[in-house]
């Protein structure tokens, strides 16, 4: 029994760590800046030389710019993450601006390593996630100017400008990487297909129609 108890709270205390562990790690030094060029790979990027680094590594202007909405989705993404902040390295944090043209979308995606907070300074939203199964539930708001909204990290969301004039938004993320998943290219646009008869089941119509819609994806 003793040994039991002590395997079950083993057993514990690694799945708490392994939680804790879930995000971006935290740092152990003041910063670490990224150095793109150094052909050692690693969880993340190696760090510059300290002794190299310069105030140009933690700043980037340009986000006063409005994005090219010029698109099959009327919206653009213009990041501040670690390809443009090197010295986000290991600080967990990036963010975004985000420009719709009117009545435009960003469609349904998620971000595998972060949660994400978004600000709206101008215009009107209409956004929303769906929680995980099997409930599936649909949570959605309309946002105004300054106001603020939360996705929860993992879970498929969208954004949608419901008006017929352009907004603008600032998203922040819990991660330096985020990462994004379009479901419509990772579903319909992989490389190599999914087979037909695959997508057909999961979406309960026929492999015809599977085809059709992948060919409209750039391979």
């Amino acid at each position: 029994m003793v040994i039991s108890t002590q395997v079950l709270f083993l057993s514990f205390l690694a799945l708490t760590c392994s939680i804790g562990l879930a995000s971006d790690p935290s740092p152990l030094q003041d910063f670490c800046v990224a150095d793109p060029n150094n052909p050692v790979k690693l969880n993340g990027i190696v760090c510059k030389d300290p002794k190299l680094v310069e105030a140009k590594d933690f700043f980037r202007s340009g986000l006063h710019v409005p994005g090219d909405t010029n698109n099959s989705a009327g919206s653009q993404i213009t990041p501040a993450s670690i390809v443009q902040i090197p010295g986000l390295n290991t600080l967990g944090i990036s963010l975004a601006r985000l420009d719709f043209a009117p009545n435009s979308i960003v469609t349904p995606h998620t971000h595998p390593r972060a949660t994400e907070i978004l600000t709206l300074l101008e215009g009107t939203l209409l956004v929303g996630f769906v929680t995980s199964n099997p409930e599936n539930r649909l949570i959605t708001k309309t946002l105004n100017k300054g106001d603020v909204f939360v996705f929860p990290i993992g879970l498929i969301h969208f954004h949608q400008n419901i008006a017929h004039r352009p907004a603008v938004a600032i998203v922040a993320f819990s991660s330096q990487n985020p990462g994004i998943v379009t479901i419509e290219n990772s579903v319909f646009g992989s490389k190599p297909d999914i087979p037909t008869n695959i997508l057909a089941k999961a979406f309960q119509t026929n492999p015809a129609i599977i085809a059709n819609i992948q060919s409209k994806f750039l391979r």
